[in-house]
């Protein structure tokens, strides 16, 4: 096997949101097809494909009702295989989000298993009601309220982490377990390059149903948005130990075929559900939430110092995708190049949403134009994740931006205009540009796709670190210009952004900006 994954490079792209070749409003795979020489010039070494397969989109495709096929409005299996076979011409491999513990309730094994199918009755986990009616304990789903639905047709409730839509597999089950393992082996065969495993510590549940235990309130984080369901600890519901064990065999599976990455979503309980084993003992890496949320540099460097403590672990590196609001709107006006460039010099497998390449910022949607149904609900407390879901920008000058002849399903940014592909291409000194010279860099210099991170003595907000041991990164996230003392020796490699002057062995940085120097 190649690894080819270490220090790689992918390109989340949500297939919804990305480019209509038909006109419908709704971005398909021949789109996708036809940007693939724009993706390319980016320099990355895959696709990251959102969820294509069938489903009545209560979660926008992460409620799936037909593992074997492709979504309509996405096109067919001859357009996956087209895709596919274009994107491997250009040196670019496919990877398919894949959602396997949970479906919708409109797949047929829920259906079997609603109706008393006897081979199928324990493919999901099912409850029976107190003896008041009431839900079995006190689990809480993370979109809102109780995590169980009451089913007549069986006189017992389901359990749903997310939607009530989207009843949760029961792993615990073989045949069940078999059967989403083999989806893993049809989507190989068909020619994938690997997957991301949405929720990957929520695979397994405590067969006892155990109520999860109360998170003291002193000790509760300050999320963007309240729910209930941060108010206790999910380690019954999910993130057993156990699931450490599985996340491996599932890695085993995928490493049947030659040269495929697996790679998973932590949500909660890090540590506890898997998400920083070491390569050979789970996936073959993993991401939480921690860089996704992160602010400021000292969000940054608390991750850093996380992962320090499992350097085995090869991380997966992103701070934006299709769940959380925008790198540029979290961390300021004219954060972009600094945000791509600190970014693409970190250990890890990288992962670049879309437009993040243009420095898009989240666009601020009304309540009726969410199609989200967490925004739905928590609006106007957090207005869910649609304002980093509007279609991409290809053209400023067009009606649509260039992304689709019809009606968008999301309406676009304005402020995305002036940020459009077509505007950004002409422009050496565009963040897109920008984007392009550092996916350069970070294969000009293997240090910075597969050293070794130490982090350096630096003041907030500034931010340094050495990949390897002579690559020196430099970053200042802050809005004002500061000094930092180089490390003796340090040398400009004469690539980065903003202004900064070097002036013996001090380092001035200015706002917003990243130096790279070598020892």
């Amino acid at each position: 096997m190649s690894d080819w994954w270490r220090g790689a490079s992918i390109y989340q792209l949500y297939i919804r949101s990305f480019c209509d070749s038909n006109g419908d409003g709704q971005g398909d795979l021949p789109g996708v097809l036809s940007k693939l020489d724009y993706i390319a010039a980016l320099g990355v070494d895959a696709i990251w494909l959102s969820p294509l397969h069938p489903s009545p989109n209560h979660d926008w495709g992460y409620d799936v009702a037909d593992y074997e096929g492709v979504q309509p409005d996405y096109g067919t299996l001859e357009d996956f295989k087209a895709l596919v076979d274009a994107a491997h011409a250009r040196g670019l491999k496919i990877i398919l989000d894949e959602v396997l513990a949970h479906t919708s309730d409109e797949h047929p094994w829920f259906a079997a298993s609603r109706d008393g199918d006897a081979e199928k009755k324990n493919w999901y986990v099912w409850a029976d009601p107190r003896d008041d009616g009431t839900v079995p304990n006190n689990w809480l789903s993370v979109f809102g309220g109780p995590a169980w639905s009451y089913q007549p047709a069986r006189r017992q409730y389901y359990h749903h982490k997310f939607l009530r839509q989207q009843p949760k597999l029961n792993w615990t089950e073989p045949a069940a377990r078999a059967a989403a393992l083999a989806v893993l082996d049809t989507w190989m065969a068909r020619g994938v390059d690997g997957f991301r495993l949405d929720v990957a510590n929520a695979f397994l549940h405590d067969a006892s149903l155990s109520d999860n235990p109360p998170i003291p309130a002193p000790a509760r984080d300050d999320y963007a948005w309240s729910a209930a369901a941060n108010m206790q600890r999910h380690l019954h519901d999910s993130n057993l130990e156990e699931n450490r064990a599985l996340l491996d065999a599932v890695r085993r599976r995928v490493e049947h075929f030659d040269d495929k990455f697996v790679f998973g979503e932590f949500s909660e309980e890090f540590e506890r559900s898997g998400c920083y084993l070491r390569p050979d003992q789970g996936l073959h890496a993993g991401y939480n939430f921690a860089l996704l949320q992160a602010k400021d540099a000292a969000g940054v460097r608390a991750h850093l110092k996380t992962l320090a403590r499992y350097p085995e672990h090869w991380p997966c590196i992103s701070f934006s995708n299709h769940d959380v609001i925008r790198t540029v709107t979290r961390f300021g006006d004219g954060s972009a190049k600094a945000m791509l460039a600190l970014l693409l010099a970190m250990r890890g497998t990288i992962l670049l949403y879309q437009g993040e390449e243009l420095g898009l910022p989240e666009v601020d949607l009304r309540r009726d134009q969410l199609r989200d149904p967490v925004g739905d609900l928590y609006y106007p407390l957090f207005k869910g994740r649609d304002g980093c879901r509007t279609p991409m920008p290809w053209d400023g000058e067009g009606a649509n931006l260039g992304f689709t002849t019809g009606t968008p399903w999301l309406p676009l940014g304005e402020a995305h205009r002036g940020l459009a592909v077509a505007a950004q291409e002409s422009d050496p000194a565009s963040t897109l540009n920008f984007c392009r010279a550092m996916m350069q860099a970070r294969k000009t210099y293997p240090a910075l796709r597969d050293g070794d991170l130490k982090l350096l003595e630096a003041p907030l907000p500034l931010l340094a670190f050495l990949r390897g041991d002579k690559i020196v990164c430099a970053f200042n996230l802050g809005k004002t210009s500061l000094p930092w003392s180089l490390p003796a020796g340090a040398k400009s490699l004469g690539f980065g952004t903003g202004v900064s002057e070097l002036a013996g062995g001090t380092l001035r940085l200015g706002p917003q900006s990243a130096w790279f120097g070598i020892l």
